[in-house]
């Protein structure tokens, strides 16, 4: 597996382009703020060809080059339905907190675009792309429509999950925001843990993980095997 990221613009978002190897299809996961001409760069240097964008969530600072990218290289956008309106009209789903600054970032000329081809993603599904099956786990809590990405191990990892931001290395998404829920950010970790612990947990900004790592330090691992919803 090609496995590589160009972190955004903004909060340090971790955009993903993954393939089986260079000079293949690829799918681009979470393209942020200012990540285009970047992404573009590197994925030429490697010879692939983008297939696809895919959204874990519909948060701005995931999804704001998204009608970018998808135009560039005249590809879909995967988003689940719970988060859809989210591309519709980004900033109320920041909350008070980080509308504004976001706004203030963006500045008085920024306008939005909705990706002209967005695609429905359903949880227990498998997507067929860039000659990889990737499976979609629908996972809210962060937001309604969050969901993890199953993708194939190699010679040196078992297996890989594209977590977006419902877990990071010892902690959880916020869950403070619009249409956020600790309650069902336990019960989808409940569902992560099922995985193997060697399963690598590529996560939305900052430090990756495993969940075993997660399942031995994470409090919040701890609180969904107890069962607890708080």
């Amino acid at each position: 597996m090609l496995i590589r990221t160009v972190t955004a613009d903004a909060w340090g978002t971790k955009c993903y382009y993954v393939a089986t190897g260079p000079g293949r299809e690829c799918v681009i996961v979470d393209p942020g703020m200012g990540v285009t001409d970047r992404l573009r760069t590197a994925v030429d240097s490697l010879g692939l060809r983008p297939r696809a964008v895919l959204l874990t969530h519909g948060h701005l600072d995931h999804t704001h080059s998204a009608a970018a990218v998808s135009a560039a290289f005249r590809i879909p956008v995967y988003l689940h339905p719970g988060d859809h309106h989210m591309l519709v009209d980004p900033i109320p789903a920041l909350g008070s907190e980080f509308g504004p600054q976001f706004e203030r970032l963006l500045g008085p000329r920024w306008t939005w675009q909705e990706p002209a081809d967005v695609r429905p993603l359903a949880g227990g599904t498998v997507l067929e792309l860039a000659g990889m099956e990737l499976g979609v786990d629908h996972t809210p809590g962060h937001t309604p429509g969050s969901v993890m990405f199953d993708l194939p191990g190699d010679a040196t990892v078992r297996s890989y999950c594209l977590v977006g931001d419902v877990v990071y290395a010892g902690s959880i998404g916020r869950t403070d925001m619009p249409g956020g829920s600790r309650a069902h950010t336990l019960a989808s970790l409940r569902g992560l843990m099922a995985k193997r612990d060697d399963t690598v947990l590529l996560t939305g900004h900052e430090e990756d993980s495993t969940v075993g790592a997660e399942r031995t330090g994470n409090p919040f691992f701890r609180r969904a095997a107890e069962g607890r919803a708080d």
